[in-house]
């Protein structure tokens, strides 16, 4: 490490350690960010501002005046009143742009130390039932927003004891409330014989200055330990209606996909955490891991409560496959005549329905995630297309990969059926025997396959390693089903689900006006928006990104919008797909 002066400015010191900053195999996007942090121009500006207040702090400055607009204000109102030189034209310019007069404002308001909240004489009339050093008065300044703790009634004594502290909240911020603190009194009022549910009332309605008496812990030794774990959400989950919540003004509500950082694991029921993207710094309650699947498999085992992952997903026709025996696209007539009978078979043994065992569901609560981007020299990430009826998911990926073949690639199927004149091995098929097909599948060498007219098609892992390998994204249509064989830390696939809209925004169906309706009834639409919903309700906890297609062109511009953006931006991804 460099040998730092004790006499150096906060800009020397972090220039003499960007220089020192050598990037290694583990840490080189780390230390790379810091030294573009370090080296930009702003930074360094800021900091050379304050090695200047620094040293003029020094000599204990004291504004000249109180009112420094006021003086601005008679400036500018003298300076109009004559003739003015170059340099004058400029100052008064200058003092009437907003933002000298903000800055004024605040030199003002500082200077008069009006910042500081007025509070109450402490009061004098303390009981004499606690001896001095037993008792403390805690005085607090919040606004609207909730105090940031909760409290519970101790079994044994009947105390009213302080919970848990939120992190970043007002009783956080202030340091002065402990977790395992004894409440008495709210503003000069006895709590002691309240509900709990009373007197978090009393502290959520109460503005401006709150006023605490407190027995303090024995031991004030709750600092919470910081956390950065992050997890995905894969489910709704709302406070209000939650009645098991300790105080549903602190709940966190979050929508299935959310990222949340959980600052504290220190309460194995309810966990803190913000959510990823809000403004808000204070954090909230959400149930842990192992109390939501607590109380999962009670409901399960109290029948209130479905099976969270089905133990058989529904089959869905493979609408949008292109037909198997003729070269020729989808013509997007009519949905209902290209119901084709090509369907999923992974027939695996013991494959059927069986009633869920509570005891070895996988529920679906959270998911540890972390930021990745493919680096320089590394495969491109996986991109698995799902859809739902209409959605027209292979045209879709057809068009993408022809308007820039040396970036995209295709999974090029395997099939048993014969090659037609001008088709190529390896380029419209892989031709192989039947036979070996079918040991193909037995080798769980397909991530899917089916039969159609006596013929077996599929698309197989090896397919999808020849385009990675050759450092071009590969783009995949397939059953959702699927998923449980890709989602691996080898493809790390970004998921987009294509479901087509097929009502406005008065829930009409489109007229014929839209590119879904040509030919396609009211039945079709209504099958194809259940078969969204299904899909959604099933898979939609694997999904990274939802495409809602109206038109055709429309959806290739945004579908290409959404690849670059995964090869160039951070992601959230498992965890374990990280690290090693």
């Amino acid at each position: 490490m460099p040998i730092v002066s004790a006499s150096a400015g906060l800009h020397e010191t972090l220039a003499l350690l960007t220089s020192q900053l050598h990037p290694d195999a583990n840490h080189k996007e780390d230390l790379v960010f810091l030294r573009n942090v370090f080296s930009e121009k702003s930074i360094s500006y800021l900091m050379k501002i304050h090695e200047k207040l620094k040293q003029y702090e020094k000599y204990s400055p004291t504004p000249v005046l109180h009112s420094a607009s006021c003086l601005a204000e008679d400036l500018a109102e003298e300076l109009q009143n004559g003739p003015l030189q170059e340099d004058e034209r400029e100052l008064l310019l200058l003092l009437s742009t907003p933002h000298l007069k903000a800055v004024l404002s605040a030199h003002d308001i500082v200077a008069q130390k009006k910042f500081d909240p007025v509070l109450p004489p402490l009061p004098e009339d303390l009981d004499d039932d606690f001896e001095e050093e037993s008792v403390k008065i805690v005085r607090l300044v919040k606004n609207k927003e909730p105090l940031g703790a909760t409290i519970r009634r101790d079994e044994t004594t009947g105390a009213v004891i302080v919970a848990r502290i939120m992190r970043g909240g007002a009783a956080d911020r202030s340091g002065l409330v402990h977790v395992g603190d004894e409440l008495r009194e709210v503003n000069g009022n006895l709590i002691t014989h309240k509900r709990p549910e009373e007197i978090s009332q009393i502290l959520s309605q109460s503005q401006g200055s709150i006023t605490l008496k407190i027995i303090p812990a024995v031991a004030e030794d709750d600092k919470l330990k910081e956390s950065r774990v992050y997890l995905r959400a894969l489910f709704d989950y709302t406070p209000f209606e939650d009645k098991a919540t300790p105080c549903q003004e602190a709940g966190l509500p979050f929508k299935r996909g959310d990222i949340l950082q959980v600052v504290s694991q220190e309460d194995s029921t309810w966990w803190q955490a913000k959510r990823v993207g809000d403004c808000n710094l204070r954090a909230a309650l959400i149930p842990s891991t192992q109390f939501q699947e607590r109380r999962l498999r009670y409901r399960m085992k109290m029948g209130s409560c479905p099976s969270p992952v089905p133990s058989k997903a529904p089959t869905y026709d493979r609408t949008e496959r292109e037909d198997c025996d003729s070269k020729s696209a989808l013509n997007g007539k009519d949905v209902a005549s290209l119901r084709r009978s090509f369907r999923l078979r992974k027939d695996r043994q013991g494959s059927e329905a069986q009633t869920p065992d509570a005891n070895q569901t996988d529920f679906l609560i959270y998911e540890e995630v972390t930021q990745y981007l493919p680096r320089p020299g590394e495969r491109p990430r996986l991109i698995v297309l799902i859809g739902s009826l209409g959605a027209r998911v292979t045209e879709l990926k057809q068009k993408v990969i022809a308007e820039n073949p040396r970036r995209y690639g295709l999974a090029v199927p395997h099939t048993t059926r014969a090659r037609k004149s001008h088709e190529r091995e390896g380029v419209e098929y892989h031709f192989i025997s039947r036979a070996a097909f079918e040991a193909d599948i037995q080798n769980d060498k397909f991530i899917e396959f089916g039969e159609y007219k006596e013929n077996l098609y599929g698309t197989s892992l090896e397919s999808i390693h020849r385009v990675l390998n050759q450092n071009k994204v590969c783009l995949v249509d397939v059953q959702p089903e699927a998923l449980k064989t890709l989602r691996t830390a080898e493809f790390k696939p970004f998921v987009i689900f294509v479901r087509p809209r097929m009502f406005d925004s008065q829930r009409k169906p489109f007229g014929s006006s839209s590119s879904l309706s040509a030919g396609v009834t009211e039945d079709d639409l209504q099958e194809m928006m259940q078969s969204a919903d299904r899909m959604d309700e099933c898979f939609g906890h694997w999904v990274d990104y939802v495409l809602v297609k109206e038109d055709p062109l429309s959806a290739l511009a945004e579908l290409q919008n959404v690849l670059e953006r995964v090869q160039m931006e951070l992601q959230w991804v498992p965890v374990c797909w990280v690290r090693r």
